[in-house]
Parts: structure tokens; sequence; C-alpha cells
């Protein structure tokens, strides 16, 4: 079932429900318009797409099921930065934050950046300020959003789990004391019940490779970040891949007390930098 024919078949369940279109996309959290080019074959929907209108719809879990799987055919969808950033960097944080109300479960690996959900307000601006296309208003917008989706870490309901790679916290992509206070935010953070933060060494044998950052809610998608673009995945067999990657990475990792410390000398060390200079 290609995208005009998936669009064609939730139009059609939709109009046998008797439930308006502007009805259905409420329930679906997503605009009338994007759900006009849904049905029409004019844009592409996920699976979280199509799971949030046949939830609105009000169909059975059979029918469900095997549109779903539908939806997964066509599994991996890639949307640029440029796409992305035109319609709104914030909107995007936004999106971000109602997926992530939903999930139980979120494992995120990131070999080049501290996670958006783990960021100071400080690192935040500065990653941004690296653009030159983006104005004040958007940093400051799209900073204000990221902090709100924040919130997801005191959620005890959820499990967190972060996996970062030693390089991370040593690449000054940010000011030395910029990154001081980013180290002591991922301390504090790693204290919560439901968060865990694991950073894999330098030193020691490696198993595998850090290719990309890359984002598992649950088992129902995977989020791969690219140089030009979002990646989105669904179908269950690619999903287990990142999955078994995430494990591996997280077996090498340090944790707990370790990491801490591990962190700790990393902070001290650019403390030391910014006097001796």
């Amino acid at each position: 079932m290609n995208r005009s024919e998936l669009g064609a078949a939730l139009r059609a369940l939709r109009q046998a429900s008797e439930k308006e279109a502007k009805v259905v996309a409420r329930g679906a959290v997503m605009s009338a318009s994007k759900l006009s080019k849904i049905e029409t074959g004019k844009a592409s929907a996920t699976a979280d797409d199509v799971d949030r209108i046949l939830t609105a719809i009000g169909v059975s879990d059979d029918v469900k099921a095997e549109y779903m799987d539908a939806a997964r055919v066509a599994a991996t969808e890639a949307t640029a930065w440029r796409l992305i950033q035109r319609a709104g960097l914030h909107k995007a944080q936004r999106q971000l934050q109602a997926l992530e109300a939903r999930m139980t479960l979120l494992r995120l690996f990131q070999p080049a950046l501290v996670p958006g959900l783990l960021q100071t307000p400080e690192y935040m601006r500065a990653v941004l300020s690296r653009h030159d296309d983006l104005t004040e208003d958007t940093v400051r917008q799209t900073v204000s959003a990221r902090l709100e989706r924040q919130e997801v870490l005191y959620d005890e309901g959820k499990t967190l789990r972060f996996v970062i790679t030693e390089p991370v916290l040593r690449w000054l992509i940010v000011p030395p004391m910029v990154m001081v206070g980013q180290i002591d935010r991922l301390i504090s953070v790693s204290r919560l019940p439901n968060v865990d933060v694991l950073v894999v060494p330098l030193a020691g044998p490696k198993h595998d490779i850090p290719n990309h950052a890359f984002v598992v809610r649950d088992d129902r998608a995977v989020t791969v970040e690219t140089v030009h673009a979002e990646v989105v995945v669904t179908d269950p067999r690619d999903i287990a891949l990142y999955v078994a990657k995430f494990d591996g990475f997280a077996a090498d990792a340090l944790e707990g007390d370790d990491m801490r410390a591990l962190l700790t000398s990393i902070r001290d060390d650019l403390l030391q930098q910014r006097e001796s200079g």
C-alpha cells in the first residue's frame, strides 16, 4: 500500500465512521490541513500519525493492527532539517513533547552532543547560536520549548536511558565553563530514580562503532539524526537492530558512581584549564 492508497483508506474509514475531518484531526492532535493532505496522498503519514488517526476514528483493534502494518511497510521517512527549520524549530520541540508524553521507555544514544533532554539552557543556546540563519527569537523560542520538554525527566511513570560517549564531554563546541555547568547538570539528573545516564569511556576495548545518534521510543519508532535530515524508522525488524546496538553500548558504559567519578574528573580538568589559562 503506497502513500496515496493509505491516505484514501484512512479517508474511507473516517467517512464510514461519520466523523467530521476536524473532529478526527483534533483527536489525532494534528491540524485539519495535515489530515487532509494525508488523506489525499499529498503528505506522508508516519506510523505515529496513522496510529493517532485510527485511534481518533475509533476503529477496532484488528482493523488498527492491519493498517498499522501497512503504515510500517513504508516505514522509513526522512525530513530534511531545512524543512523542519522552516516549519519552526520550537514547533518540532512541541511535537517531540507530545511523543514523549505517550511513551513509557526512552533509549537514546548520542556520540556527538549532550542529548537535548539533558542540556542546560546555556548549552542549548550555544549550540543553536552556531547557525547563522537562526534569529534570536527562534533561538529563544526553541530553548524555551526544549526546557518544557525536560519536564518528562521527572515523570516517574517513565524510564529514560541515555548512553553518551566520553568525547561528547570533551568536545568543546561550547566554552569550557558552559561545559562545566553542563557536566554538573548531568551528574544531578543521573540521580533521578527513573533516569539512567551512562557514559562509554574512551579507555578499554570496544565492540561497536558509534555511527550516529538515535532515539528509540518504546519499541514503536526510532529517530535517527543525520547531517541533512531526521529519519524515522518504524519497521519492527529495523527497530530491533537499533535496540541491540543501544544495548551493546550500554553494556560497555559506566554508570552510577563510576560514571559520576568520570564526569567529575572531566569537569575538574576543565576547571584546571581555565585557572591555568
